[in-house]
């Protein structure tokens, strides 16, 4: 290695090199590519484009151009970039569903919102928007400044004058070296009165201008949920908002809904959202939609869910905004570059920015006319001197041999500057008629106006400003357009289901066979003791109804299986059917096991502390358990107690601890002891015994006793009676009960016992299905030893199979369909 070479060398540190190396590539990509300029919102290949276009005559009063030109000349004068990058930015500035102000006209396939790409660069032409006009105004009026370009052959703008405050108007997006723009589109009217008030009161709060800028404006519409977001990313510069497609359910005359999306979220994939939603359906990770397709065109977009009967729209929609984009958070961070430095701004500070470069571009626009209008006002003294001397000036140049001479004997006879002695050389003889004259003095005048207004409003900053008003409110008159994306009441990014569901009383069957519904309450209509009632649901002949009870749609249920197993569900979860509909499967709507039946079931409204739920076998084991030990089931449910044998759940009731509790044996035995014979214990305990049964005899009933309270039993053959509680000392629990009925052939054995004080109604449900509702003081009181009264008349060999209580109905409204005897 020559001595030369080895000068040559030099040693240098790896880790910084690597540091300063990176720096400047950092550096380049936050100035030079990734972020826009605070002043006119454009990040340089938009400016390049919109000047390229421009320079090129592509204006908006101008024939389309093929778009291939615009990218050349891009490339080739100012980014030098692949084609592919300029083009799809330029096919970006196009869309109607990107931008909310489009930059660029586009003629032509320039995608879709499904996320079809453009037609090729040779297919597709272009010229500039009007709006986009207003960004360019004024650029030859040395309102900017500009810069060499990559090669240094050509020059480019540092900045656009931009006429309105592009940043907010239609937003950025972009990602930097270790940092990230992302700024919402807003509306152009609510932005220009935002900067009018600034203009007035530099004192502003944040809080009075978000009362112009209401908040961002998506070109996709949409709704934003809640403000909070809003002020937030305005006072901080950083924040986000949760973005909703705008849905419409519709009813159809046959009772079946549809949800209707007519708006997406802003920067979503219409195709791609139309498959995840198909994908959840497929999976069962959403169940309820029936049909889905696109209906879309070029009128609006829409998309038809058609919703399954038994299914409930807003809760099928609330899952649907939880698990697809038709709800998606858009997070603020207004990182723009200020003096060529990235900064978060807040909203003032964007406003401010924009409002002092609008100061500098009217500032420097007016002294540039200034200069031409005291340029042309020289020239036309010159020619007043000359109309004022014409004979002389006549003679002077005709006596001279050549211009020059003649332009030197005007400049030192007339006192002329050599522009002016030049220009009296140019002027046309026609200037020397009477009317030109005129002319030139009256133009020399209006010029003298106009010299003193431009310098009035360079010593006046009140003066730019007005102008800097009336321009903007010039371009809101003409471009400003309604709102789109409507802000609405919430802001939590995720409603629970129950918050949609409507509470109303319902009333919840089971059959024998597994089947559930819900049904409204007031689909059973009070009848008369002794009436033959109505046809409740529709069973198969082996099937019956054994399980009804009256709840909320928000009161949580839980399922108690024939296992000693827990299960739970809202009262809403359950599929809402007619009156004759079967229902569905349980084992559809809770994970039971094989060979596993629910028992019971009872509606809990809220999970307390000082509440207990007492358990009844049929074997006549009792225990009670505290109801917070419930609070949290798994979907496969939980052990509610342990059975032994073949002994199994009969019956659950809510108790405050301090009650007495009466349980009934099909033979017609029944024991009432206090509830706290049986101590608290743990959710997986087996419990006590609670009444001692003959080898026949089972538990058919538990009910918690009230001293005012009857005791209502019903027999398998329809009879039943109501006998005071005071009727039934309290015993010891353990023992073998006293008599509550006579049972016969007749009444056959009991099938319930409950507890009623008069106002409330019961349902009987016989095996097939017929119901009847009677109000329980229209059955008679009895003592003990009595078999009671017929409730309902039986035909065949019908049977009781189930009885429950619920609400009694004031307004009794009997329908044609019902049967009175």
């Amino acid at each position: 290695m020559s001595d030369n070479q080895k000068a040559q060398i030099r040693e240098i540190n790896i880790s910084q090199e690597m540091r300063t190396s990176f720096l400047d590539y950092a550096m380049s990509v936050i100035v030079s590519r990734a972020l826009p300029d605070v002043r006119d919102g454009l990040k340089p290949v938009h400016r390049r484009i919109l000047f390229a276009m421009n320079d090129l005559g592509m204006t908006a009063d101008k024939p389309y151009k093929k778009s291939a030109r615009i990218v050349g000349e891009v490339i080739g004068k100012y980014h030098p970039h692949g084609d592919s990058a300029v083009y799809d930015t330029m096919v970006r500035m196009a869309q109607a569903f990107n931008q909310r102000y489009m930059l660029v006209d586009g003629h032509g396939n320039f995608g879709s919102v499904d996320g079809d790409a453009a037609a090729a660069m040779r297919y597709t032409e272009a010229r500039m928007s009007k709006i986009s006009m207003e960004l360019i105004r004024d650029i030859h009026k040395d309102t900017i400044d500009y810069q060499d370009n990559y090669d240094g052959a050509e020059r480019e703008p540092v900045v656009l004058p931009a006429r309105f405050p592009n940043l907010l108007v239609n937003g950025a997006t972009g990602i930097a070296v270790g940092m990230a723009t992302n700024i919402p589109p807003h509306q152009l009217g609510e932005v220009i009165d935002g900067v009018l008030a600034l203009s007035r009161n530099p004192d502003i709060s944040i809080g009075e201008l978000i009362e112009y800028v209401q908040g961002p404006d998506f070109p996709t519409a949409g709704q934003i949920l809640g403000k909070s977001g809003i002020r937030r990313a305005y006072e901080t510069g950083r924040g986000t908002v949760i973005v909703r497609a705008k849905v419409e359910i519709e009813e159809k005359a046959n009772g079946k809904q549809t949800i209707i999306v007519n708006e997406l979220p802003y920067q979503v994939n219409k195709a791609k959202l139309i498959e995840k939603i198909a994908e959840l359906v497929r999976d069962k990770k959403i169940e309820g939609i029936t049909d889905l397709r696109d209906e879309s065109d070029r009128n609006g977009m829409r998309i038809v869910m058609e919703v399954r009967r038994d299914a409930n729209a807003n809760v099928l929609l609330n899952n649907l905004y939880k698990q697809t984009a038709l709800q998606t958070s858009f997070g603020i961070n207004m990182l723009s570059l200020v003096d060529g430095e990235p900064k978060v701004l807040n909203l003032k500070q964007c406003l401010y920015h924009y409002l002092e470069h609008q100061k500098v571009v009217i500032r420097r626009r007016t002294a540039f006319e200034l200069e031409k209008a005291e340029a042309r006002a020289h020239i036309l003294e010159g020619l007043r001197i000359a109309l004022d001397h014409i004979d002389e000036i006549i003679a002077l140049i005709r006596g001279s041999q050549t211009t020059d001479i003649a332009r030197q004997g005007l400049m030192e006879h007339f006192k002329l500057s050599e522009k002016q002695a030049q220009a009296i050389l140019d002027m046309r003889l026609q200037r020397l008629t009477g009317l030109e004259r005129e002319k030139i003095e009256a133009e020399y005048q209006e010029l003298l106006s106009l010299i003193a207004e431009l310098r009035a409003i360079l010593a006046d900053d009140e003066k730019v400003l007005e102008i800097i008003r009336n321009e903007l409110i010039e371009i809101k008159e003409r471009f400003n357009d309604k709102r789109r994306t409507e802000i609405v009441p919430g802001g939590a990014e995720f409603i629970e289901d129950e918050d949609l569901i409507p509470e109303q009383n319902i009333v919840i069957t089971l059959t024998h066979n597994g089947y559930i519904k819900r049904l409204p309450a007031s689909t059973y209509r009070s009848q008369n003791r002794g009436g033959r009632g109505v046809q409740g649901m529709g069973t198969n002949e082996d099937d019956f109804v054994e399980h009804l009870l009256t709840t909320s749609t928000h009161d949580t249920i839980l399922f108690f299986s024939n296992k000693g197993k827990v299960y739970r569900t809202k009262g809403y979860e359950i599929p809402e059917y007619s009156r004759t509909a079967k229902g569905i499967p349980i084992i559809n709507l809770l994970e039971i096991d094989k060979g596993e039946w629910i028992n019971a079931i009872i509606p809990i409204r809220e999970f307390s502390n000082e509440t207990y739920l007492f358990f009844a076998t049929k074997h006549g084991i009792a225990k009670r358990c505290p109801l917070s030990s419930f609070a949290n089931i798994r979907n496969n449910g939980l052990i509610a107690l342990t059975l032994r044998d073949e002994d199994e759940l009969i019956s659950v009731r809510l108790t405050a601890g301090d009650k007495d509790i009466i349980i009934g044996t099909s033979n017609g035995m029944l024991i009432r002891f206090h509830e706290k014979d049986v101590r608290s214990m743990g959710r997986t305990a087996t419990g006590v015994k609670a009444i001692t049964l003959d080898e026949d005899d089972q538990v058919v009933g538990m009910e918690i006793a009230e001293d005012d309270m009857d005791v209502l039993i019903v027999t398998k053959n329809g009879y039943g009676k109501r006998t005071p509680v005071e009727e039934y000392r309290i015993q010891s629990r353990g023992g073998k009960g006293l008599k509550t009925c006579n049972i016969t052939d007749k009444n056959g054995k009991l099938i319930s016992v409950k507890s009623v004080s008069g106002e409330e109604d019961i349902m009987l449900i016989t095996a097939s299905g017929v119901l009847i509702r009677i109000p329980v003081h229209q059955i008679s009181q009895m003592g003990r030893n009595t078999q009671g009264v017929r409730l309902i008349r039986l035909e065949g060999e019908q049977e009781v199979a189930t009885v429950a209580k619920t609400q009694k109905e004031e307004d009794i409204d009997i329908e044609e369909e019902y049967i009175e005897q």
